[in-house]
């Protein structure tokens, strides 16, 4: 009986230890795609593993040609302001008095152009770097010189020296881009070699962000970091549509992209080069608010004020006129003053290019020929733009001294303390030389014109204040 208990219990602990084996052989299930029943989802959408095959098959393609770009360059220190006083410098020797600069490392990206080792990437990643290496997709490093950079679009080319030929990637048509296409960025961020992220293109024409002077930004919710900079921005087919550049620091997917249709020309120029030439029309230019677009009698406000004309310039050679509101370029709608600047810019120089302009009520074209824009005078630079406001000011006539040296107009004696046209910027001694695009030339005509404004509710002055020219739009109440 006894040794029955013995056999019993003997039985209970082998059938225990044997399903704890079994237990533990069931803790990790392995898949096998040949087993119909080895994958908890047995049926996935085609669409889905041909959308999944196309990024793989993507990245596979052009993850040859992104590289990985390390700078090492030396940044001057600010010193704290007793550091930078005489007294420091009685005490702790010259040494106070030298600059000091420590080693600055950064990361960035970028693409091979051209199978000789020509390198697109951002100009901010390569500034001031005393030392750059690139490493390639195959781990090989070298070391790279700065053939060419462009700060105002922040587009940089670099050059490698290399024996066996590059695998190049191909420029699509960013013109061609639709609010919702896929995006896929490749770059290094934080040091992290060829990460892959996949979004939409979820705006194009960003500009007015401030970035850089020539703004038409790709926004994409594909994931920038820092170190994906000059990286490539590519389309489904694995061609690159733009140059990833910068991030909202303080949002989430929102990344922005230079276009590659603007980056073309910029390139182009570096490498044969090493600078950037663009068009100059000789105008000086400033943004047209409802107010103005009010007392223009245009529909809305868009396009660019011409407050004044360079004597002898394309824009003078062509007829364009000091108050014609430059709506058309090239056959693309002007926006703003911003928009005007970069087709300008994007134009080659020599060229003749159709340019719509809004006059007195009427639409016209003229054609310019373009002209290199260092050719422009220094003082024909855009003067700053002021906010229009309600007129309050006061005027007298113009002096027989200024009358003498051919000055018309009247001159802005007193201004409405804390009124609405002090606020607008009009500053006592300003010369008011039209109302409405009507020459003023004495106190009366100026009074005249004034009255005819008052039935419009709207007036726009042009002001003469030293050599610059402003138009000032004021709501009459």
């Amino acid at each position: 009986m006894k040794s029955a208990r013995v056999l019993i219990v003997c039985l209970i602990i082998t059938s225990a230890l044997f399903g704890c084996k079994k237990e533990r052989e069931a803790v990790l299930y392995e898949s096998d795609r040949r087993e119909s029943t080895a994958a908890p989802v047995q049926e996935v959408p085609k669409d889905m593993l041909a959308t999944q095959q196309a990024f793989t098959n993507l990245v596979k393609s052009v993850t040859p040609s992104v590289v990985n770009i390390s700078t090492v360059g030396k940044k001057k220190l600010v010193r704290p302001f007793f550091e930078s006083s005489p007294f420091f410098e009685d005490f702790f020797g010259e040494r106070g008095g030298r600059p000091q600069y420590r080693r600055d490392h950064s990361l960035g990206s970028g693409f091979i152009v051209n199978k000789e080792g020509y390198i697109v990437t951002n100009d901010h990643v390569v500034r001031d770097a005393e030392t750059i290496q690139v490493k390639l997709s195959n781990e090989s490093v070298y070391v790279g010189k700065v053939i060419g950079s462009d700060p105002k679009t922040d587009i940089a080319v670099i050059k490698i020296d290399v024996k066996e030929p590059l695998a190049p990637v191909v420029l699509g048509d960013s013109n061609k881009l639709q609010v919702g296409q896929w995006a896929i960025a490749i770059g290094n961020p934080f040091g992290l070699d060829r990460t892959v992220t996949v979004g939409v293109v979820s705006a194009t024409g960003r500009s007015n962000m401030g970035i850089e002077t020539y703004e038409d930004f790709i926004q994409t919710d594909a994931s920038i970091n820092p170190g994906n900079s000059g990286g490539p921005l590519l389309n489904v087919y694995g061609e690159v549509i733009g140059i990833n550049t910068a991030i909202v620091a303080t949002g989430q997917g929102i990344g922005f992209a230079i276009p590659v249709n603007m980056a073309k020309q910029v390139v182009t120029q570096l490498i044969s080069k090493g600078s950037v030439s663009r068009g100059w029309l000789g105008v000086s230019i400033q943004t047209v608010t409802e107010e103005m677009a009010s007392s223009f009698g245009l529909p809305r406000a868009y396009g660019a004020l011409v407050n004044d004309v360079v004597p002898g310039g394309p824009a003078a050679k062509a007829g364009i006129l000091q108050g014609d509101i430059i709506t058309g370029l090239g056959g693309k709608t002007v926006k703003d003053v911003r928009q005007l600047q970069r087709l300008v810019g994007e134009t080659p120089i020599g060229k003749k290019v159709e340019v719509e302009l809004y006059r007195e009520g009427e639409k016209l074209k003229v054609f310019v020929t373009t002209t290199p824009a260092d050719s422009a005078p220094a003082q024909t630079q855009r003067p700053s733009e002021r906010e229009a406001g309600v007129l309050g000011l006061s005027v007298e006539e113009i002096g027989p001294e200024m009358r003498g040296r051919g000055v018309a107009g009247v001159v802005v004696s007193d201004l409405e303390p804390g009124g609405l046209a002090e606020e607008s910027g009009i500053q006592r001694g300003d010369i008011i030389v039209s109302v409405n695009q009507k020459k003023v030339r004495n106190l009366a005509e100026y009074q005249s014109a004034m009255k005819a404004a008052a039935t419009r509710g709207a007036v726009a002055l042009l002001v003469k204040r030293g050599s610059a020219s402003i138009y000032f739009a004021l709501k009459l109440r």
